[in-house]
């Protein structure tokens, strides 16, 4: 169908400018003569066109037949999202979308200036996009009001309950008028968005625009098996081999986050990272970095970049697998949308293997097994890149044909030509190098036990462990700047000193927890190299330094070990008592035995108890005295009274 058919004049104006030529499903369905006017209850994929959907669905209800607002006071609408970037982004949709009609729009959400609000909400407002907790304190002050809501919109209202924010939900639509146009839209109608749909919506309207198998076909699902000490070095390889216009990479906690931005900074990618840590201020400028193309890369965790739309986003990396398929199926949607096509790459180390076959065999994903792209793949695309840069085919203007018949006046064309692959070359970072290793390769989960796995074939059988770890050849000492008043422990030790110096556990010798530092020993032959990383890139770990080390140092004992006092003097291990000679046969005999002597002067009897009286002191009052006494004060309290 045409976008003009059953739209709003003012609203289908502004589509036709933004270029809509047709309607997506879920914008379609909620044009259907059954839901208009009706509450409606909304399946629909992130990146599905929702925010045109339901702007589009309450227009007739806000608008009332006119083709512009005659009057501003309380608003009309409310459209309430998970988090602030979401309800950001709402607001920007909405703003072009009702530009022809007037409509003024207002936000109100978390970590933004209250008191801005509240004067834009005083001013007036026809529609309000905000957050829950935002929208309830604004509603509690008494500068929100609710008397004149003609529709209420929950957009990611799965998002909303999973962040624990039912209790604010309830409270506002509990606030609302009775008789407005309540919308749901989500990606999936678990238990709980059907009971609160039953509860605050009148004969709901089900519409299910598109199934995930069809929101994800323009996304291509490539798998990549690392060693695991390779994993960041495979990451920055496919962003080079890629070379999307924007990327987001997945990391599963703000330390992860944080360590893989500023591996990528200093390895000259365009970065930004999005983690619960920055303030608003900071994710605003970081996303702007991205909209505008300061930034091509966002390092981000799952909650951190719920709600938020990279435009172009062309490629999705998993740095660490999701923990679930519809988080897989979350993070992937955010490429491949609006027709456009989308890559996801799901980095799986050996020690994820099993993780990764459950987890794609759960999303029922069509997946390729790509191997991590090594310099001779990166160096082949980017001359491929090269050869057909578009800029190579524009029309030479005026000014650059000078300066071109200068520069041939100068040079030669072979020269030219070097120069310009120079500067494309230096422009981008160095690939990694990977070691020839074969990959893992992912197969399907088989049914049965562990023991079923196949023999060791033509490798060599596995030396025991004492004979490796005396294989160790002899190394350089390293210092580590925490020790046991820090905690330390060396589960976590090892993977810290593997990581920062892109080595295995084999490399790493002895480990001594001292009491303010940790010594441990590196493979000679490593040891250069592992220093060298460490001086470029850290540990990255804030606080946690690596310097050199002469010695070993000795180990302290732990703070809380306190030795015994006495020990006792040792024994051979042949040093015991001779068996006694016994007769082990049962007792013939079991009279019982005789009793012991009285002492003289004994008898059963107990001697009676004399009480002797109690002697009084001249001068002490007798027992009589006190009774007179208490008598007296009680006669006298009975008199004051």
């Amino acid at each position: 169908m045409t976008i003009f058919d059953s739209i709003a004049p003012a609203l289908s104006g502004a589509l036709a400018a933004r270029g809509y030529e047709t309607l997506t499903p879920v914008q379609t369905a909620v044009l259907a003569p059954e839901a208009n006017g009706a509450d409606l209850l909304v399946s629909a994929q992130t990146g599905s066109g929702k925010t045109v959907a339901f702007g589009i669905a309450i227009a007739p209800t806000l608008l009332e037949g006119e083709d512009r607002f005659t009057s501003i006071g309380a608003p009309y609408a409310l459209v309430i999202a998970p988090t602030r970037e979401l309800a950001l982004q709402v607001r920007r949709e909405l703003e072009w979308l009702y530009e022809k009609t007037g409509a003024r729009i207002a936000s109100c959400v978390g970590g933004m200036d209250m008191t801005k609000e509240r004067r834009a909400l005083q001013g007036g407002a026809h529609i309000v996009v905000g957050t829950p907790g935002r929208l309830r304190d604004h509603i509690t002050r008494g500068s929100l009001d609710m008397t004149e809501l003609r529709a209420v919109v929950l957009d990611e209202a799965d998002e909303m309950l999973d962040l624990g924010f039912r209790e604010d939900l309830e409270f506002i639509l509990g606030e609302a008028p009775k008789d407005r146009r309540t919308l749901m839209f989500s990606a999936t109608v678990p238990k709980p968005i059907a009971q609160l749909a039953k509860q605050f919506q009148n004969d709901a309207v089900r519409i299910t625009a598109t199934s995930e198998k069809s929101q994800h076909s323009d996304i291509e699902y490539h798998i990549m098996p690392v060693a695991p000490r390779e994993r960041e070095n495979a990451i920055i390889n496919a962003l080079l081999f890629y070379d999307a216009q924007n990327t987001i990479v997945f990391g599963a906690t703000r330390e992860a986050v944080k360590h893989l931005t500023s591996r990528l900074s200093n390895r000259g990618f365009s970065v930004v990272s999005l983690s619960g840590e920055l303030s608003q201020a900071e994710r605003t400028n970081a996303l702007q970095a991205m909209r505008d193309g300061r930034a091509r890369v966002c390092v981000a965790t799952d909650v951190a970049a719920r709600g938020i739309d990279l435009p172009n986003l062309d490629l999705v990396i998993h740095a660490d697998l999701p923990t679930n398929p519809d988080t897989l199926l979350h993070r992937s949607g955010r490429t491949g949308r609006a027709g456009r096509k989308g890559i996801c790459v799901l980095i799986v180390p050996a020690s994820r293997r099993r993780s990764a076959e459950r987890l794609l065999q759960m999303a029922k994903l069509s997946t390729t097994m790509v191997p991590p792209p090594d310099a001779a793949a990166i160096n082949k695309r980017n001359h491929d890149r090269i050869l057909n840069d578009p800029s190579l085919t524009e029309v030479m203007t005026e000014e650059e044909g000078e300066h071109v018949r200068e520069l041939l006046g100068l040079h030669s064309a072979e020269q030219i030509a070097a120069a310009y692959l120079r500067q494309q070359m230096a422009a981008r970072p160095a690939p990694e190098e990977l070691s020839n290793t074969p990959a893992h390769v992912l197969e399907p989960i088989r049914k049965g036990s562990y023991d079923d796995r196949p023999g060791r074939g033509d490798r060599a059988e596995r030396a025991p462990r004492s004979d490796r770890f005396e294989q160790f050849e002899s190394g350089a000492w390293f210092s580590l700047s925490v020790g046991r008043k820090q905690r330390a422990e060396p589960r976590w030790l090892l993977p810290l000193i593997c990581k920062a110096g892109d080595i295995t556990k084999t490399d790493v010798g002895s480990i001594k927890i001292l009491e303010t530092e940790t010594r441990f020993e590196i493979t000679a032959s490593k040891a250069d190299a592992f220093m060298a990383r460490i001086k470029q890139y850290g540990t990255g770990e804030k606080g946690v330094n690596i310097t050199r080390s002469e010695a070993a140092g000795f180990s302290s004992p732990r703070s809380d070990f306190k030795p015994k006092k006495n020990f006792g003097e040792k024994r051979e291990w042949d040093d015991r008592k001779p068996p006694r000679d016994r007769d082990d046969k049962p007792r013939s005999d079991w009279a019982a035995k005789p009793a012991k002597a009285k002492p003289e002067g004994w008898t059963a009897e107990k001697p009676e108890k004399v009480k002797k009286p109690k002697e009084r002191k001249p001068g002490d009052p007798s027992g009589f005295d006190k009774y007179k006494a208490k008598k007296a004060r009680k006669a006298a309290a009975g008199q004051a009274e």
